[in-house]
């Protein structure tokens, strides 16, 4: 499917080392700010106190914000879940302040401002067994706001976390080497996978830079963007095999121009189609999918530019040529059919 045809081959290739040197620029500014500018770990890495609050009226997400905000969390992560009168917290570890006594801190700032006051009632859990929690009473002795649960999650689950995301986005890469390898050739390979990278590093710089909260959604959203940056690369490449089949006489720069122009159509339709969904969650989605659907703007951006100035530009630099995805036609011996 297509919207338009393009008859006239966009030379890409010609221009391929200009836009590869920003590229390389953009790459080598990104790893800087890694580097100055640590990235920003939410709770989930750094270890804090999560706390499920459930309010009597839909809870009003910015007032809470604004309370917590007061006491001194800078960014607080405040989600809702389930219905809109559930809530969590996610608030990072205060130093030389138990867990115990932030989350006492946190609920008597969040019940002063729904204007009661904290008790110990007595309550029935899930279980049927008799348990005591802390609720908020307001003036007329009603509950507004009752603590569900409080977690404290530690540094040692954080490091594991940590660990376990950077193991998930090795296997990625090293599972794309080999199936482009075993598909197409080991240069294409290297070259999907410097693209890939780039678009990875590239969001990480962003966060590093704007200091944006990184949590686990945001990880999900860098794993979805190499899958997402893989598929682009792989219908270029297959369409330059299958250009290598069909033009025989065109040299490489030709066959990867013409691969690439007549992908165009299909690229727009993809990731417009794409990009809408995710600024539809950017701009409705609240908080909760903020910083994913940002990681996931970029990297459909970006993922964009490095599937034809940087992985097409590097295959091509790594000498790929038809022989290598063809197998080529052995000429006929002059003497085959000869009568002796």
């Amino acid at each position: 499917m297509e919207f338009f045809r393009i008859k006239k081959d966009i030379p890409f290739m010609r221009h391929a080392l200009v836009f590869n040197a920003i590229s390389a620029l953009t790459f080598v500014a990104a790893v800087f700010f890694l580097i100055t500018r640590p990235l920003n770990f939410s709770v989930e890495f750094t270890g804090g106190t999560v706390m499920e609050l459930k309010y009597q009226q839909p809870a009003k997400l910015e007032q809470i914000r604004h309370s917590l905000e007061k006491i001194g969390y800078e960014q607080p992560e405040v989600t809702g879940f389930g219905t809109a009168h559930d809530v969590m917290l996610r608030l990072p570890v205060v130093k030389n302040v138990s867990s115990k006594d932030a989350s006492q801190l946190v609920f008597t700032t969040l019940c002063a401002a729904e204007q009661g006051s904290p008790k110990q009632v007595d309550a029935v859990s899930a279980k049927g067994e008799h348990v005591v929690k802390s609720a908020c009473m307001d003036a007329a002795g009603n509950e507004a706001v009752s603590l569900q649960k409080v977690e404290f999650v530690g540094p040692q689950v954080g490091d594991e976390l940590a660990q376990n995301g950077l193991n998930a986005l090795v296997m990625v890469i090293i599972g794309v080497m080999i199936y482009l390898a075993v598909r197409f050739e080991w240069k294409f390979a290297v070259a999907a996978i410097v693209a890939n990278l780039h678009d990875v590093v590239i969001i990480l710089g962003f966060f590093a830079f704007f200091h944006w909260e990184f949590s686990l959604t945001v990880l999900a959203a860098v794993l979805a963007v190499l899958g997402y940056s893989v598929n682009e690369s792989v219908v270029i490449f297959d369409r330059i095999r299958e250009n290598f089949r069909k033009q025989r006489k065109s040299s490489v720069h030709e066959v990867i121009d013409n691969a690439i122009t007549s992908t165009i159509s299909r690229t727009i339709i993809t990731h417009g189609c794409t990009q809408m969904m995710v600024l539809s969650m950017l701009f409705l989605g609240g908080p909760t999918l903020h910083y994913f659907a940002v990681a996931l703007t970029i990297g459909i951006c970006f993922g964009i530019y490095s599937s034809v100035f940087v992985a097409a530009a590097v295959a091509m630099w790594l000498g790929v040529k038809r022989e290598d995805l063809i197998k080529p036609i052995k000429e006929k011996d002059e003497t085959d059919g000869a009568v002796v």
